[in-house]
């Protein structure tokens, strides 16, 4: 079975999804070494990541359905994949690092998880 070229439109629109997530990685990358925190460097490779997957992937699926001629979705989990499990480990990260400053007495985010119970004296 022999490639079917893609239209032009279709290959302007490939190449701008691709270029686009491979910018916003580029970005993401630039945020990770210019940041001066280590909560200011996790965030930015995280919302970026899922991002330029997103934009990348999109123009898999439009390539591949184009060449195919039917809906190629298979991408699509690789997407689903990445958006599941980059802010469940950058939430590790971050509880992980806050415990770490905590326990060597840097300044960090007071503890929110612990509820004290309210106070019911009646003035």
């Amino acid at each position: 079975m022999s490639a079917a070229a893609l239209p032009l439109w279709a290959e302007m629109t490939v190449a701008a999804l691709v270029l686009a997530g491979a910018a916003l990685a580029l970005l993401g990358s630039i945020g990770l070494l210019r940041l001066p925190t280590f909560f200011e460097r996790v965030h930015a490779p995280a919302i970026i990541a899922t991002l330029a997957t997103w934009c990348v992937l999109l123009g898999t699926v439009l390539f591949l359905s184009l060449q195919s001629r039917e809906l190629a979705l298979q991408p699509l989990l690789i997407a689903l994949f990445i958006a599941i499990t980059v802010p469940i480990t950058t939430i590790f990260l971050m509880r992980a690092s806050l415990f770490r400053a905590r326990q060597s007495g840097q300044d960090a985010p007071p503890n929110v998880s612990r509820r004290t119970a309210p106070n019911t004296h009646d003035s």
